[in-house]
């Protein structure tokens, strides 16, 4: 079966090839696809996302459609930046601008604890849908550390490690990541 990853992201279709590349026949982006959409991300959860995203992909493909939506949770921030992540600091994906924001607003603030969230959704052409979550926990550094990764991947440390998601190889993210706990959950589901 053809699997569709409905993103552009380069380091989340990296990653989820990596994960999932024996499960299905072929893993496509949209880019490879020659599909050219943006879904508006107007839910309010990480779940609401993901699931517009890969419906919306499985009926303009034709194909399987995973997508997911994911970010990071600041417990003294109230879980924010949460949905709005990847455009934080107002422009989508500038990793830069959304880790120094992060950092700023959490300056004077005492707990540093923190989790990564991941949404997954699978919808199949017939309708079916398979959703999961996953989680990866710990806590924001004072100052960013590592060059792999993207996102808040320099700010987080995972709890159990001295390293930043940014200072270990993919191999090693990979195997704690909340991306990765999400498609653990969702191929047990299949």
């Amino acid at each position: 079966m053809k699997l569709i990853i409905a993103s552009n992201n380069k380091h989340k279709i990296y990653e989820i090839k990596k994960i999932l590349g024996e499960k299905f026949e072929e893993i496509i982006s949209m880019r490879e696809a020659g599909i050219e959409h943006e879904t508006v991300e107007d839910g309010q959860t990480f779940m609401e996302n993901a699931l517009k995203k890969a419906r919306e992909m499985a009926e303009i493909s034709g194909f399987a459609a995973l997508a997911d939506d994911s970010g990071i949770c600041a417990h003294a921030l109230g879980d924010a930046p949460g949905i709005f992540s990847a455009r934080f600091a107002g422009h989508h994906g500038d990793d830069e601008a959304n880790n120094a924001l992060l950092m700023k607003k959490l300056e004077d603030k005492a707990d540093r604890g923190a989790h990564y969230t991941c949404a997954m959704a699978l919808v199949f052409p017939d309708g079916r849908e398979i959703c999961a979550e996953g989680y990866m926990y710990g806590e924001i550094t004072k100052d960013p550390r590592g060059t792999a990764g993207f996102g808040y991947d320099p700010l987080f440390v995972p709890t159990g490690e001295v390293r930043t998601v940014a200072e270990m190889t993919d191999d090693e993210k990979n195997a704690i990541s909340h991306r990765a706990n999400a498609l653990a959950e969702l191929l047990k589901k299949l």
